[in-house]
């Protein structure tokens, strides 16, 4: 079963998204800013990261810029989750290090395709 590190920082989002991962089977651990979510990747080892890009603390770009940068975590996929819906957000998120990127509302059919091509590859 993999391991998805679900970094959001909105409750609401993530009891539903980390409700409908495990449903599909896979094992959720949770961060609500882009600090705990850094740390998370260290200490939890997960197969994939879910980043929202909007949090508190630390935002998902720069969270994502440190994980990529450690040697230990640079090879784990990292989606960018992002309300913002404008080209130049998913040039942003992909310049950081993301491999995918993913608007919200969260279509979760394209999400699980998204999770599943990237736990395939890596």
């Amino acid at each position: 079963m993999a391991k998805i590190l679900l970094v959001e920082d909105n409750e609401m989002n993530r009891d539903m998204l980390s409700r409908r991962l495990q449903r599909k089977g896979y094992d959720v651990v949770m961060a609500v800013d882009g600090e705990q979510g850094v740390a998370m990747a260290s200490s939890q080892s997960p197969d994939l990261i879910l980043m929202d890009m909007s949090l508190p603390v630390l935002n998902g770009w720069d969270a994502t810029r440190r994980i990529k940068a450690d040697s230990a975590l640079s090879g784990i996929p990292v989606i960018a989750l992002t309300a913002h819906a404008m080209a130049s957000d998913r040039e942003q998120a992909l310049a950081a290090g993301c491999d995918a990127y993913e608007t919200k509302p969260i279509d979760l059919p394209q999400l699980l395709e998204k999770i599943e091509s990237l736990l395939r590859r890596a």
